[in-house]
């Protein structure tokens, strides 16, 4: 039998042309424990993979309509299936029809005729794939939720971590940085405040100036928060934005007085966006201010808090403050956590 959630049966898409080979795959699936659903071709498959999340797609690659090639593309170019696995059952053996396969996106290949051992085999890794894929995105979910718990707790900063992650993918798409940077950038800036779940409430909303030493525990959220995320598969390059935020360009930041280009790319975009945010919001101790007034302190700052180029790039790319930042989802699905491997 296939490996289990509690009471859950894995489902798999079944897609081929072929009557004899669609009962020979839902009779055999069924003695595995699986929940079957059958497609004659593509058309269609999509739409349903995006509706009852299966655990698997076993799919022909020739078949009338979509081909299994087209819809592997178009399961991976959608963020509610891009982590979905996809098995290609073919009678194709040549090299380039595999590697045509595997740059449209599939898991795995089974050649037709097909063994059942070996087909059964290569379903249940499959399965055992989307199960470990659905438990990263579970903690994923549960890092952004903690992110924004902590925003909740203060009503001048709401909504403070789904700006953030907006404005910082799209200053990074200014900067050339490559999709999956400009995901982790968006996971980053989203984040980049989890730390403060580690620094007592009376230091977070003091309302008067804070002393040195609540300063010196303030100036552990970086830490803190690169702590929390460093043991995640993604950790690996959205802990340093984390850790770098409060970096300076000129190398009077913290926690580790990094300067200039050696502050992680991804840090230097959240500390552009971050700066531009705060002054633009109401704080407990001030109003926000306008637009012009955030630019002209940020050109102020370029060079000396923050990176002058990225400045200039968010200087002259819109008017953020009217710039409608995207209803991004940064929960389970926001970010492709193959993406960030």
């Amino acid at each position: 039998m296939l490996e289990m959630r509690p009471s859950r049966r894995p489902l798999i898409l079944v897609v081929d042309d072929d009557p004899a080979n669609r009962q020979l795959l839902d009779i055999m699936l069924g003695r595995q424990g699986c929940r079957v659903v059958l497609f004659e071709s593509g058309d269609g498959v999509v739409e349903a993979a995006r509706t009852l999340g299966p655990d698997l797609v076993l799919m022909d690659i020739e078949m009338p309509g979509l081909d299994g090639i087209e819809v592997t593309r178009r399961l991976r170019a959608d963020p509610m299936t891009a982590t979905t696995p996809v098995i290609l059952v073919t009678g194709r053996t040549t090299l380039d029809d595999k590697v045509t396969g595997l740059d449209a996106g599939a898991t795995d290949f089974v050649t037709k005729p097909f063994v059942p051992a070996e087909l059964a085999a290569r379903v249940r890794a499959a399965v055992r794939l989307k199960a470990a894929m659905d438990r990263l995105e579970d903690v994923q979910g549960v890092l952004v939720a903690l992110a924004n718990a902590v925003e909740a707790k203060d009503r001048h900063t709401e909504d403070h971590c789904n700006r953030l992650a907006g404005m910082a993918m799209e200053l990074a798409r200014a900067a050339g940085a490559s999709h999956e940077d400009i995901e982790a950038i968006g996971y980053g800036a989203a984040l980049h405040d989890v730390g403060k779940i580690g620094i007592p409430e009376g230091i977070l909303h003091k309302p008067a100036a804070l002393t040195e030493l609540e300063w010196q525990q303030m100036r552990r959220h970086p830490v803190i928060g690169a702590a929390i995320i460093e043991p995640l598969r993604f950790g690996r390059i959205v802990a340093p934005i984390v850790r770098g935020h409060h970096e300076r360009w000129d190398g009077a930041g913290y926690p580790d007085g990094l300067r200039a280009e050696a502050i992680p790319l991804g840090a230097r975009v959240v500390a552009v966006v971050d700066t531009y945010d705060a002054i633009t919001h109401d704080r407990p101790y001030r109003a926000g201010r306008d637009h012009a007034t955030a630019m002209d302190i940020l050109v102020a700052e370029a060079g000396r808090q923050l990176d002058p180029g990225l400045v200039g790039l968010f200087v002259e790319a819109r008017d953020w403050q009217v710039f409608e930042v995207p209803d991004l989802d940064l929960g389970p699905r926001g970010l492709h956590p193959l993406a960030v491997a």
